[in-house]
Order: structure tokens, then sequence, then C-alpha cells
């Protein structure tokens, strides 16, 4: 057995800095990398993409991403776990396979995690009981069953950890949550139980720090922005995991960013619910009890961590479509900006109520005067310009277009000074609404494919 791995995170979302991956194997030794590129709507967007196109449906960057990673990843020797598979993990699995057929790479194992996506089995789930009940409002699935676009359960570490035992060194996940890609390896290498909560639930808070990218080593700090150094090239979170069940963050020394008590706190605080109760398909983590100790600069230890049982059930992700928005904006500028964005939206809104037209939701922000702060935000007196952000939302698609004919025509019948109209009428987009609910373990069963190059 180690003495400990190092699991770097290389990925915080689908978008992220595409060569952070690169840097964290290239600059310093690590064991494994994790890439978390999944988020409610991506599912969605990946499963339409899907059903035009059945050879896809999976991050498309991904795949040129490994032209320069896979290479990397054998002369070092680690392990790749990523969710960039989407709703369509063997077609991805296969994509890195033509790669490294490409470049020579024999005997490399490649590994698909999939069984997540139960979009086709939604009609029988429904039909034998299992309402799919949005966990918010209590309502049944067939309320919005013809609108549903995706519907992913998501899976812990237990699938992951047998394509590590089948020796694959490359693991292309569906839906795996964020946090069991990075627990998946310390199970595997340190031969932790399945019931053993307080090392699971730390290998959980491993993962929800590493989760983010560089969220958790100084980007996006809202505490000390400003003292972190080199955020040109910020240094991406590592995670060491000792088989006691502990951890150190840290991240490579030649790389920018920062790890101290405050990044790892406030990276701990994200998404989270209920800090005794964090919910995950392996374990419950209690984030009351973590303990933070900087033991040097950029080196936090983790400890303390107490896990209780999973639940029997699995959380899913479920996307549908709920109509339209469309969105607007010009910009007014100095003298009287505000008063000029204000009378803007006046003559817009009477307009819609002169056409008859009607919306689900209407809504205008003076972006650069009080868009993110409100009535708490500073007053500005006169500020150098403001944007006029203005957006309608609703199901009837002609009457969303009607709105977007309305804006751009007060660049010469609303008030003066205005300009940022270059983009022409606001587009009309579809509203992709989010379903949660919960499904028992035993209706679904994850399943593991690993090939080998030869």
């Amino acid at each position: 057995m180690k003495k400990f791995i190092r699991i770097a995170s290389g990925q915080g979302y689908w978008g992220d800095r595409f060569d952070a991956p690169i840097d964290q194997v290239r600059e310093g030794d690590v064991d494994y990398l994790v890439m978390d590129y999944l988020a409610e709507v991506t599912m969605s967007i990946m499963q339409k993409q899907k059903m035009r196109d059945p050879s896809v449906g999976y991050a498309k960057d991904f795949v040129p991403l490994m032209e320069t990673l896979l290479p990397l990843l054998v002369e070092k020797n680690v392990t790749l776990i990523t969710n960039a598979g989407g709703v369509n993990p063997v077609a991805c699995m296969l994509a890195i396979r033509e790669i490294a057929e490409r470049k020579g790479f024999t005997g490399l194992k490649i590994a698909a995690v999939y069984g997540d996506d139960i979009l086709n089995q939604l009609d029988s789930l429904i039909s034998s009981g299992n309402n799919l009940k949005n966990m918010e409002t209590g309502d049944d699935l067939s309320t919005v069953r013809k609108q549903v676009s995706s519907a992913n359960v998501y899976f812990g570490a237990r699938p992951v950890v047998e394509a590590l035992e089948q020796g694959a060194q490359v693991i292309v996940t569906g839906r795996v949550t964020d946090t069991g890609i990075s627990l998946a390896p310390m199970v595997h290498e340190f031969g932790w139980k399945w019931d053993d909560w307080d090392k699971l639930a730390t290998g959980v808070i491993g993962g929800h720090i590493n989760e983010c990218g560089a969220q958790g080593s100084g980007g996006n700090f809202f505490a000390g922005w400003k003292d972190v150094p080199n955020m040109e090239r910020i240094g991406f979170p590592i995670v060491e995991a000792y088989p006691d069940g502990h951890l150190v963050v840290t991240k490579h020394e030649s790389l920018g960013g920062l790890v101290s008590e405050q990044t790892i706190k406030e990276q701990l605080l994200y998404e989270l619910g209920n800090p005794a109760d964090y919910i995950t398909p392996d374990c419950v983590a209690d984030f009351t009890s973590i303990q933070l100790k900087e033991e040097a600069p950029n080196r936090v230890k983790v400890f303390g961590i107490k896990g209780f049982p999973d639940t029997p059930f699995y959380k899913v992700s479920i996307s549908y479509f709920d109509g339209y928005t469309s969105i607007g904006q010009l910009t007014y500028t100095w003298p009287d900006a505000l008063q000029k964005a204000q009378k803007a939206d006046e003559i817009i809104r009477k307009r819609l109520e002169y056409l008859g037209l009607k919306f689900d939701d209407i809504y205008t922000e003076f972006l650069g005067y009080n868009a993110c702060g409100g009535d708490t935000a500073p007053p500005i007196e006169n500020p150098n310009e403001v944007v006029l952000h203005i957006g309608v939302r609703g199901h009837n698609y002609k009457e969303m277009n009607k709105f977007s004919r309305e804006v751009i025509p007060l660049v010469l019948t609303g008030p003066p000074t205005v300009t940022g109209f270059g983009g022409g009428r606001p587009k009309v987009r579809e509203v992709i609404a989010y379903w949660p609910a919960l499904l028992r373990k035993e209706t679904v069963e994850p399943k593991v494919l690993t090939i080998e190059v030869i």
C-alpha cells in the first residue's frame, strides 16, 4: 500500500481553462487526475446533441485535449478519471481509443462507466409506480413527462472503483458525482471498506475540495483575492490522501494560486445545504466535523471527519422544456444615464401593453447601477453609463418574437445617447428547467466496460 496518493483537480466545469489539466500532470508528481465537466443543464445540452448524432453527447472539447494530455498520462503513469462522457461515455471512450491507437499506446486500458441515463426508462418507471416526484414541489413527473429532455442518475464511486480494479488508466463516466471521482482512487488504493463511513466521508470531502478546480486554490476567492499570486497561471488543487483517513490539500509550487485555511473553508461552503447532512451515493458526510490545520505555506491538513451510512436512494437529475426567454439590452451614457435607461424600460413595457402581449415574467435590471446589489448597493448619483437589461419569459413563441422586435427600435424612438445595439434583436431561447427526484438504488445498475488498446 502506498503511503499516500496525490489526486489532482484538472477541471471545475465544462468550459474551464484548457491547459490546467496539462499543467497538473506536467508540473509535478501526481497519481490521479480528476476532471469534472457536468452540471444539470449540461446533461440536457449533451442529450440534444446525441439525439441529432448518436456518436456524440459528451464534452466535445475533452477529446481534442486528449491529443496533448494522453501522452503525458502514459509517460508519467497518471490515471485519469472524468465524467466528460456526459450522456454517451462509451462513444467518448471509443474516441479516446482512436487517439491511443494512432499514437501507438498499446496495452492501455480505457473504461466507460454508464447506465445512469434513464431517459428511455421513464415511462416504464412511471407505470410501475416510480413517480419520480419533484423533491421541491412534490409533483409527479407525469405532469411534465412530454417536455423531458434528459434524465440521469447520480452514481457514486463504486463503478469507478470497479474500473480501477480492472486496470483502466483512463476512465470516462456519465453522471458520476463530482465527489465520487476523487473518492474512488482512495477506496481502490487503500482498500477502504464500503461501510467505513468516516474514511468514505473523508474521500467525499476531498472530492468536494477538488470538484471546482481553482476555486479551492485561490480562484473566486472572496476573502483575499487581491493576495493570490500569479492568477494568470493559477495552480489547481491537489488532494494528498492518506490511508488513515486524513488529507492534505496543496498545489504545485511552480504554479500560481493559494491554498490556505481560508480558501479551503470557502470551497467547503460551496453548494452546501445542511452541513451536518451532506448526502452522496456513497455515504453521508458531516461537514461540521471537519478540522483544518495549515501545516506550511500551500499545505492544509483536513482531518477529524465523521461519516454515516448512505441512503437507499440515488438522486436523479431531470431536465425539461419550460417555455422561452428573450433578453435584450441597450447602453445609455452620461448625462442622465440612469433616467434614460429607466425611460426606455417604461416605453418597452407600455409598448408590450399596447400590443396586448402577455408573459409569465418580465424583469428589468440596470447594469452598472444596482443589478447585483439592488437596494443594498451604495447609491450612485450620476453614473457614466447604465445598461438596460430587460427580459421576458413565456410559453408563446410568437409573442416572444414580438418582444424581441421592440428593443432595437428604441435607438431612434427612445431616449438619446444610446449604444450597445450592434448585436441586433435579442434571440428567443428555450428555457430548460430542473427537476430533482429520488430513485431507489436497486432500480438501476451502473455498468462498466473496459477495453484494451492493441
